[in-house]
């Protein structure tokens, strides 16, 4: 009886361990866009009014929104929470191939322009020591 009772506290160890290896932690996502000024407006209605919502169906969790202006640029930050790398790049290939996605950048173009010109990606993943 004692043995089966050993047994049964080491398996359970190894298998908490193993899940603890196997979890991890929440990916973040920082993207910059650099934005124009001529059609800076247009932009922001493009995304707070088209792209969020359509982000929104594949379950993108933005967690803040910037705007950084230099001498030379205006660029247009956001933050991204998620669960891990692999949901990050199947959300983007979902949204990227979104056919009113593709319509409404399509129709922004014609009308507008470029909206968006450079584009920088991050991921982003916490260190251990990180404050919470």
């Amino acid at each position: 009886m004692k043995k089966c009772f050993l047994i049964l506290v080491l398996l359970t160890t190894f298998a908490v361990k193993a899940q603890n290896a196997t979890q991890t932690s929440p990916v973040f996502q920082l993207r910059i866009y650099e934005i124009f000024e001529n059609n800076k407006k247009e932009f922001h209605e493009r995304f707070r009014d088209h792209a969020m919502r359509i982000m929104k169906k594949y379950n993108f969790k933005i967690i803040s929104i910037y705007e950084s202006k230099s001498d030379k640029k205006t660029e247009f930050v956001y933050f991204l929470e998620w669960q891990d790398e692999a949901t990050m790049k199947k959300a983007w290939e979902d949204f990227k191939k979104d056919q009113e996605w593709i319509d409404i950048k399509k129709q922004y173009t014609a009308k507008y322009g470029d909206v968006v010109g450079n584009i920088e990606d991050r991921v982003l993943t916490k260190v251990n020591y990180s404050p919470h």
